[in-house]
């Protein structure tokens, strides 16, 4: 959405919880943003404070979960729900939720988007949705 603008996609996240919260008109897009942004009252502070809220580093060493990559991730899995891609993401989705609410099952698919996300980087390529959906299949059957 904002490539590597950390700061212009932050502030984006503010203003869609700014625009959420006065109860103006959203896009499709700002409601979703503004949903996984309901669901987690702990970051929304984060999002009511000043520049220095939206600028601040989080790192692994801090101890902190990262409450833009937290979300960002909540809102990568619900497009990918939405259009069935990876193709079978929707069916692992709906295998975990006989067991888990929605939100906790997206929790688990975060380890797997997050482990694959982590290998594409490392590896210097794109991420590979086979591996992806594979990892995906093993956590609904243990699950």
């Amino acid at each position: 959405m904002f490539g590597s603008d950390r700061d212009g996609l932050r502030r984006y996240y503010r203003t869609v919880w700014e625009k959420a919260g006065s109860d103006q008109p959203l896009e499709p897009l700002e409601r979703l943003i503004a949903e996984v942004i309901r669901e987690h009252p702990e970051y929304q502070p984060v999002l009511a404070g000043g520049e220095s809220a939206l600028s601040r580093d989080y790192t692994p060493e801090m101890g902190q979960t990262n409450p833009f990559l937290h979300m960002g991730m909540h809102i990568a899995i619900r497009e990918q729900l939405g259009g069935d891609r990876p193709a079978g993401i929707l069916a692992v989705h709906q295998r975990l939720c006989r067991r888990l609410d929605s939100h906790a099952a997206e929790h688990l698919m975060m380890e797997c988007l997050g482990e694959t996300l982590w290998e594409a980087q490392r590896g210097g390529g794109e991420p590979d949705e086979r591996v992806y959906l594979e990892r995906l299949r093993r956590l609904a059957r243990k699950t």
